[in-house]
């Protein structure tokens, strides 16, 4: 296949802005995901601030692939949903101002029961968040993981005026005992972005753990040919969820990984 279409996250050196940029351009890559939360907080700058901050990505010919939004709870726990709701919004419209096309989230628990009534909350939130994607130019990326390819399908399908897109996380899925082959067909074109993780079963103590890229159960290989049938033309994105001291050196070999596949 061509060369693969590398972003990595940034907050994986666990270095302020600047200097993690040049590590990343440095790598290759040519694009980044970002991580909003009380490091970075995105929805307070300025327009000022956001013209800066997306010409300081430029400056090192980068892009910004996504912006992960994490959520104190899922779009399933009715407390304080209307604030999550709103925040959301504003960061995806803070993110089409930076130029980011995705903002990723881990949505909650979704139910297997449609009838279940936190079903039908999720159905209303996620075609609300979809409608303002496509208003805004910004689109929600729903991440695989907490649930089968199928049921989260099914889900982004409920509303055929709303679009959400998804976040594949074949890591996630291999530790949550989910089929990655099952999630890519049920999913189908609203994978936008990859979030480039492996997993293994872990017998000894009877659940998954994640592990170095290229070092699980994920095949990468018939993963990327069954996208590349899709004509996916997102992002690869690689990095530790938590910042490592060897992070340089796992994102080279990451890298080096997916270009050799």
């Amino acid at each position: 296949m061509a060369q693969a279409r590398i972003a990595v996250r940034l907050s994986t050196f666990g270095l302020p802005l600047r200097p993690a940029l040049t590590i990343a351009a440095t790598l290759g890559a040519r694009a980044v995901q970002l991580d909003a939360g009380p490091d970075m907080r995105l929805t307070d700058l300025s327009d000022t601030g956001l013209r800066q901050f997306r010409k300081l990505v430029a400056d090192f010919d980068l892009r910004i692939a996504a912006i992960r939004f994490p959520t104190r709870r899922g779009f399933d726990c009715l407390e304080g949903l209307s604030r999550r709701v709103d925040a959301t919004k504003a960061m995806m419209s803070t993110a089409y101002q930076l130029g980011a096309p995705l903002v990723i989230c881990r949505i909650g628990e979704v139910p297997e029961n449609a009838e279940d009534p936190r079903y039908t909350s999720l159905v209303e939130v996620i075609g609300d968040l979809g409608k303002h994607g496509t208003r805004v130019g910004t689109l929600l990326a729903a991440e695989t993981g907490s649930e089968s390819g199928a049921t989260l399908g099914r889900l982004l399908e409920a509303d055929s005026n709303a679009f959400v897109a998804a976040a594949l996380n074949p890591g996630r899925l291999i530790v949550n005992r989910f089929d990655i082959r099952e999630a890519i067909q049920s999913l189908g074109d609203r994978i936008q972005i990859v979030l480039a993780t492996d997993g293994v079963l872990d017998l000894s103590i009877g659940r998954g753990v994640n592990v170095p890229l290229g070092q699980g159960t994920a095949d990468y290989p018939e993963i990327l040919a069954e996208l590349e049938n899709r004509k996916f033309g997102g992002y690869l994105v690689i990095g530790d969820e938590q910042p490592q001291p060897d992070a340089k050196q796992r994102a080279e070999d990451a890298i080096e990984y997916l270009n050799n596949l």
